[in-house]
């Protein structure tokens, strides 16, 4: 796709290839957007200052999940690969099921970042502006404040249209800005107003909802959605110089930089909240619209609430702009699959870019943020969609393993074998976490795409409906399973109470392992793997050249 313009240090540089500090900065540019902005509020709220061990749990649990995609990712460095390996494993229906999973996630991501915008502006303190604050109502985006949001969305896509340089050269200028207004905010807050007694005397006033409160704010409070766009740099992999060596440094780099920046400022939220506004309604009713401005705002700094108040656009912007590159590479790389339009996946010949798929994730977000125009609902959703494409993960690479031993894996390491495992727990907990009916809602939206899937089955006839099955039943299975626990699960987390907390806990877990064991044995050996060693088979461990893919 690229042409080889010169020579560098003896390392073959390729024309328009991404860099590692470019690939980081655009990991970066994804994973500090509007989490930030709103997360350290929400997760107060729901789990007081325990809040920040949500935070170390949601960056354990995503370290774990990168750890399958690393390996991944290093073996197959094309774009949009997290859309095609567990069709390399299991087949074209489990493919598609996580291809499509992954895909719903990436496209709530576009709206949700230009809600983040629209919010903060709603909440502009000054009086030029109050003209803005229309654009809310009862937490909730406006007819109004929905064209904004339409406006931001067909920005984001426009910088996208053209050439793989000008994301980078926008994220990179984008990404170094919002590392310094968080680190900025982080000091800024406890230097002026922290108060040690926030963090509670006792265990009781330090998890005011339990332990409880602790895991459901890894959901619904979107720290996992803050640490979700690890996956950039590997549905960008095909793009990327040197992919064996920067997949790997790109994805930990990012996820590490980003984990100190989303803890240090949870423990700077708590320590500046009001300690008699908080002694009078607790955590449950600290509410703020623009939580780090507001509370800027309260504090006498006015200078830092105007910062604030522009990054409010420029974090998430640089996220929204981000994720319209990743959707539109997901959406092209499913049409390689033979189960959706093939036209979606046509390059444009000048920039070599997805612009109808481009288009088509415009026009899908669009019909998406009509009808959830919550951030904290669009979070959720983001959330549970994600994990039920993660769930493919630790068995593909295991599968993998077992099937093709001989493949090339730069990346190898055999903790992999009690990793899989703990990170397929770990992605149930993540669904579990999200509450019913929240659960089944979104299972829903990911079982809704069976249809054009089985439509392009019946037109073209790909593969055996019993093969199929073969490979993907486990994961119909385990849907419907995680749907019905979620309802009979304890009542803290939505659910009627039949299964008491922590032993829905236990039920979850032996539940997991029991289909992750039947995940593994349902590989299938297929004519996929054909088109796994195609792209497998230039890719070299050499410190000297870069690494490229086949094509």
């Amino acid at each position: 796709l690229f042409s080889i313009t010169n020579h560098l240090n003896g390392v073959i540089m390729p024309k328009n290839k991404i860099s590692l500090f470019s690939g980081v900065m655009l990991a970066l540019s994804s994973l500090i957007g509007s989490g930030w902005l709103f997360g350290s509020g929400t997760a107060a709220k729901v789990a007081g200052p325990a809040a920040i061990i949500s935070w170390v749990i949601g960056a354990a649990i995503m370290i774990l999940i990168a750890f399958n995609y690393v390996e991944l990712g290093t073996m197959f460095p094309e774009s949009g690969g997290m859309s095609r390996f567990a069709q390399y494993s299991h087949g074209p229906l489990l493919g598609f099921l996580a291809a499509w999973a992954n895909w719903v996630s990436l496209i709530t991501l576009i709206p949700i970042e230009a809600v983040a915008c629209v919010q903060y502006m709603a909440g502009w303190p000054w009086k030029w502006a109050n003209w803005t604050a229309s654009f809310m109502h009862d937490g909730a985006i406006t007819t109004k404040g929905l064209l904004v949001v339409y406006v931001f969305m067909l920005v984001f896509t426009l910088i996208n249209f053209w050439s793989v340089k000008v994301l980078t050269r926008f994220t990179s200028l984008v990404g170094v800005f919002k590392l310094v207004i968080p680190t900025l905010t982080i000091v800024t807050l406890i230097v002026v107003g922290f108060h040690p007694g926030n963090f509670g005397h006792s265990a009781a006033t330090f998890m005011p909802n339990g332990t409880r409160g602790i895991f459901e704010a890894v959901t619904v409070s979107g720290i996992i959605l803050s640490y979700d766009a690890f996956q950039t740099v590997i549905n960008m992999a095909g793009e990327m110089v040197n992919p064996h060596k920067n997949i790997f440094r790109g994805v930990w780099i990012s996820l590490t930089i980003t984990a100190v920046i989303y803890i240090a400022l949870q423990v700077a939220f708590i320590g500046a909240v009001d300690p008699t506004t908080l002694a009078k309604v607790g955590w449950q009713e600290i509410n703020f619209s623009s939580p780090f401005a507001d509370l800027a705002i309260l504090l006498g700094l006015t200078w830092l609430s105007i910062l604030l108040y522009m990054d409010a656009f420029v974090s998430p912007f640089g996220t929204g702009v981000t994720f319209v590159a990743t959707s539109a590479r997901t959406l092209a790389a499913m049409t390689r699959n033979g189960n959706i339009p093939a036209w979606l996946g046509r390059l444009n010949r000048r920039y070599m870019i997805p612009r109808f798929a481009m288009v088509a994730d415009l026009l899908l977000a669009m019909v998406l943020v009509f009808f959830f125009r919550d951030w904290s609902k669009l979070a959720t959703v983001v959330s549970v969609s994600t994990f039920v494409a993660y769930a493919t993960g630790p068995v593909t690479a295991v599968s993998l393993r077992k099937m093709r031993p001989n493949f090339t894996r730069p990346f190898n390491s055999k903790a992999l074998s009690w990793v899989a495992p703990l990170s397929f727990v770990l992605t149930s907990m993540v669904i579990y976490w999200a509450m019913w009916p929240t659960t089944v809602e979104v299972i829903f939206v990911v079982v809704l795409g069976l249809p054009i899937y089985a439509y392009y089955q019946v037109k073209y006839d790909h593969v055996p409906l019993r093969t199929q099955l073969k490979g993907s039943l486990w994961m119909l299975f385990y849907l419907v399973a995680l749907s019905v626990l979620s309802y009979v699960g304890s009542k803290g987390f939505g659910g009627t109470g039949l299964i008491e907390y922590p032993y829905d806990f236990v039920v979850i877990t032996i539940l997991s392992l029991i289909v992750y064991r039947w995940a593994i044995a349902s590989r299938i050996d297929g004519p996929d793997l054909k088109e796994a060693a195609k792209v497998n088979e230039d890719v070299v461990i050499d410190e000297e050249q870069e690494v490229r893919p086949s094509h």
